[in-house]
């Protein structure tokens, strides 16, 4: 049986499933994560072909040549990150619906980490290791 994940933007006009599994946490520290979040992301993934998104309030920003970031129009929520080319969406933890049974595994850019905390306890790996 494949496990359904659910999990909305803050005000709700936005909603999300995820059929199957997922990615382990991954924390990225980079500059456009932390402008876009106000500290550093925290995200899952999986393969967009199992993600469902309703609301017709997401908007999708070009952050860089290579990705885009999705986001509610009404409340500002971020709730997603993907690159032009990979069949996968990664989704930011903290907008998933009860608990996640995932685990942070790893992170990027500890370099650009903010001064005012501690980077967690995980690997650092760089970006071009993982899907």
């Amino acid at each position: 049986m494949s496990r359904i994940t659910r999990g909305s933007c803050l005000c709700g006009a936005v909603s999300y499933e995820l059929n199957g599994e997922l990615r382990p946490i991954v924390a990225c520290h980079c500059n456009q994560c932390r402008k876009a979040s106000g500290h550093f992301a925290a995200a899952t993934q999986v393969e967009q072909k199992h993600t469902t998104i309703t609301g017709d309030t997401l908007r999708w920003f070009k952050s860089s040549e290579h990705a885009e970031r999705g986001f509610c129009s009404v409340c500002g929520g971020n709730l997603f990150w993907r690159r032009f080319d990979s069949p996968f969406i990664s989704v930011w933890a903290g907008t998933i619906d009860g608990k996640t049974g995932l685990k942070m595994q790893s992170q990027l850019y500890p370099e650009s980490a903010g001064d005012y905390y501690d980077l967690p306890a995980v690997s650092v790996v760089p970006q071009s290791e993982l899907k």
